[in-house]
């Protein structure tokens, strides 16, 4: 059963940092692009960042380039992600997805599937 597992999120003062791990259960993550998203409550899940299954290839949403890092190690079948300079619009659930084969988006949800649980991120002081 293909299940991805999300952990690291946590409570942290606004600039502080965290790393998120997509960690996957019953398959090989490193066969699968990644994308991690974040739904903070009454808005609509959206995309965050992006990689793909060999890692060379990486994409991010305006709102989080140059704070979030999006790697992966295929060894550990795990994909982080590393948020610094967190702000107070950071705060959602954080979901990891494994993405959908023939679609040339990166970062919309409808083209992933096997989400996991989620974890939530906190920013307050």
């Amino acid at each position: 059963q293909v299940q991805l597992v999300e952990s690291g999120g946590g409570l942290v003062q606004p600039g502080g940092s965290l790393r998120l791990s997509c960690a996957a259960s019953g398959f090989t993550l490193g066969y699968y692009a990644i994308g991690w998203f974040r739904q903070a409550p009454g808005k609509e899940r959206e995309g965050v960042s992006f990689i793909s299954s060999s890692g060379s290839l990486t994409r991010y949403a305006e709102s989080v380039k140059g704070r979030f890092t999006i790697s992966r190690d295929n060894v550990k079948n795990t994909v982080y992600l590393q948020m610094n300079s967190l702000k107070r619009e950071d705060p959602a659930v954080y979901y990891c997805a494994t993405k959908q084969r023939g679609s040339n988006r990166y970062l919309i949800p409808a083209d992933f599937s096997s989400w996991g649980q989620g974890t939530q991120v906190t920013v307050s002081s």
